[in-house]
């Protein structure tokens, strides 16, 4: 599997990556540059791996009865503009030009609402696992992919702009692992 990525067309979209399309985004404030990525770790149901049930809680038609975990997340309206499987497949779910509704009460450098002014990409992952080098892979070409197209100037984990509510990516990410692999330096917390 070729690791490249393109970076969004026009309309915010990556070519070369499966798109499926979330209702859970809207319209970014006018004037707000994009310059925030966002590191996310999501399995559903947590801690297992495959299966669909994150594009189904990204397109609001996560079946609430599979299981025990899932009516405490069902009725959720949540995206991320992208999702790296743990086979290194691609996904899109929100162009670049919206706003993902990924990092919820947030704040980066004392700016809040992170949701305005980010990308969220999520990782097929936990706390308890280590993610698979291809997953590095793939999230170092879509790095380098929207830092060469959008004034990306940071980055950061979803537990370093939601201290105390969030924990993810979690202890196994390995930032100094996704760092030496970028074409250029991005500002940490």
């Amino acid at each position: 599997m070729a690791l490249a990525v393109c970076g969004p067309d026009r309309d915010g979209w990556v070519e070369g990556c499966r798109h499926v399309v979330s209702p859970n985004c809207d319209e970014r404030p006018a004037g707000v540059a994009v310059d925030l990525l966002v590191i996310h770790a999501i399995s559903l149901p947590p801690g297992r791996f495959g299966g669909s049930d994150i594009e189904a809680l990204f397109t609001n038609r996560l079946d609430a009865s599979a299981d025990p975990f899932y009516p405490s997340i069902a009725e959720l309206r949540v995206s991320a503009h992208f999702l790296i499987r743990r086979d290194g497949e691609l996904v899109q779910f929100v162009p670049t030009t919206r706003r993902a509704w990924h990092a919820g009460e947030s704040s980066w450098r004392g700016r809040p609402r992170c949701n305005d002014f980010s990308i969220g990409i999520e990782l097929e992952g936990c706390d308890e696992a280590a993610f698979e080098p291809v997953q590095y892979g793939r999230l170092g070409a879509l790095v380098n992919a929207l830092c060469r197209s959008l004034p990306i100037a940071g980055i950061a984990g979803h537990s370093e702009i939601a201290p105390g509510r969030k924990t993810d990516p979690g202890p196994h990410f390995d930032w100094a692992r996704l760092m030496a692999g970028l074409d250029s330096p991005l500002a940490r917390p």
